[in-house]
């Protein structure tokens, strides 16, 4: 099975209440399954603001979400690495394929690139004070990668 496209990547915001696109959208068919992104138990599976939504809570403090899908888990439920958690729903508000699945994950308040999981994210060092470098501003997310 190949990897699912990503069509918009992670691009948090510079300040926490500003907007921003806060996981990454993957295109995949309609239907697919979709599947835990490591080991934790499901915090939440039900629906926001008209879209399923599952969360899962993982060892180390880390929560991934996925939306919009139909659950085939509950809260409580404890997985494994790709362990099925329900069905991709078709549409997604900015996606230009037939489906795509927003993938969250967060440690904390804080939100965290979700590709970096699979060794995807984007990678840049920063100074430690998070002070500008060569005119680019430095955003904790894109400092921080997460240990699964």
């Amino acid at each position: 099975m190949s990897p699912p496209r990503v069509v918009r990547r992670f691009d948090p915001p510079p300040r926490p209440w500003l907007a921003g696109h806060r996981g990454v959208d993957l295109a995949a068919a309609p239907s697919a399954e979709v599947v835990a992104a490591g080991a934790g138990t499901v915090v939440f599976a039900g629906e926001v603001a008209g879209r399923g939504v599952v969360s899962v809570a993982h060892p180390g403090g880390l929560r991934t979400t996925y939306e919009p899908v139909t659950a085939t888990v509950a809260v409580g439920d404890r997985l494994a690495l790709g362990d099925p958690i329900g069905r991709l729903a078709a549409g997604h508000p900015g996606c230009a394929a037939p489906a795509c699945l927003h993938w969250g994950l967060r440690r904390d308040d804080l939100y965290l690139d979700p590709l970096a999981l699979l060794g995807l994210g984007r990678v840049r060092l920063l100074p430690l004070d998070g002070r500008p470098v060569d005119g680019a501003v430095a955003r904790r997310g894109d400092a921080e990668r997460p240990v699964a």
